[in-house]
């Protein structure tokens, strides 16, 4: 099989068409929203019913690893570091948002976080290595909440809330494919936000201690927003959103930023309509949603549309994977 990026980096506009979504059947239709390319093998998702699944072939085959008693539970995040070892997070208010470990490849799971504080509302989950994450909820009480850990997802400890620039009325994080929170090298990390009067993105540069808040030019509403943020590198990043109520309309759902997200740069040649998730592959960047997917080779600049099936988020470590709704997982392939 090609590799993605042997197929979008092709220098005709017809290889380009060429890419295509191969869909690998998970025996699900649960919402899978949460995804974790370890690699051309090695894939885990995750979301609704409790569903938590693991490929070792490529997803020819798919192995049900959720952990106990947690069919009610939608786990929208999921962030793996090898085939044995994983930390999946389950969303919603209270006692819903949760946080849980395995390192046996899902045999056994540890619930190493369970939110007691109503008003918290879990998101999203990013790593900076195997050792050090963060974990971002809705603001409570006029801030973001975000947690830590130094232990692989262990355990967790809350980041100071007076080092968090005040939300916004209204501001939240979407829960919409794992991607409101993301990282890149060993300190840099960005919330992407809506719902307030401005979409923004937070950025820290302190591995999570301390944060400041830019604004994007993308439509905010209680339904449209930032909802992926993703970067090549701690300088070149990439806003997607939109608005999830207007799937297909030709709203402003895209930013870029080349100074670490200090600053955003509208685009008037993004992509058409809502898109929840994005991912790097050199300078290449992949964005998906309900309508399709669409392709950049120039860093976000241009884009090319091709396919139309329906994702909620997309992974590009070696070779790039997709999943959404009704179990449908994909890897990128010539079609």
């Amino acid at each position: 099989m090609a590799t993605a990026a042997s197929l979008l980096v092709a220098p005709s506009a017809a290889q380009a068409h060429d890419a295509s979504w191969e869909l690998r059947p998970t025996g699900t239709d649960a919402r899978l929203r949460g995804l974790s390319a370890v690699s051309s093998k090695v894939a885990w998702v995750s979301g609704s019913k409790g569903t938590v699944l693991r490929t070792g072939d490529g997803g020819r085959s798919w192995t049900s690893v959720p952990p106990p008693d947690t069919a009610a539970l939608d786990f929208r995040d999921i962030e793996a570091f090898d085939a044995r070892t994983a930390v999946a997070l389950s969303i919603g208010p209270g006692e819903s948002s949760r946080i849980y470990r395995t390192s046996d490849g899902g045999r056994t799971w540890a619930e190493a976080f369970r939110n007691t504080d109503p008003n918290a509302f879990y998101d999203c989950v990013a790593f900076f290595d195997r050792f050090r994450g963060l974990a971002v909820s809705d603001p409570v009480n006029g801030r973001f909440r975000v947690l830590a850990t130094r232990d692989g997802g262990r355990s967790w400890q809350q980041v100071p809330t007076e080092n968090f620039p005040p939300a916004l009325e209204g501001e939240f994080a979407f829960a919409a494919s794992g991607q409101c929170l993301t990282t890149a090298g060993p300190r840099d990390a960005w919330i992407a936000t809506g719902g307030g009067a401005k979409a923004r993105v937070l950025h820290s540069a302190d591995g999570g201690r301390h944060w400041t808040a830019s604004d994007t030019p993308l439509l905010s509403s209680a339904s449209a927003g930032v909802f992926a943020v993703v970067f090549r590198n701690r300088r070149q990043g990439v806003a997607i959103g939109g608005d999830f109520a207007d799937p297909s309309g030709a709203v402003a759902n895209l930013a870029l930023s080349r100074d670490g997200g200090r600053s955003w740069q509208g685009n008037s040649r993004s992509p058409v309509g809502y898109r929840s998730g994005a991912a790097w592959h050199g300078s290449t960047v992949l964005a998906v949603g309900p309508t399709g997917s669409d392709a950049s080779r120039d860093g976000g600049r241009t884009w090319r549309a091709f396919d139309e099936g329906s994702f909620d988020t997309v992974d590009c470590p070696n070779a790039c994977w997709a999943a959404g709704e009704k179990g449908r997982v994909g890897v990128l392939s010539r079609g």
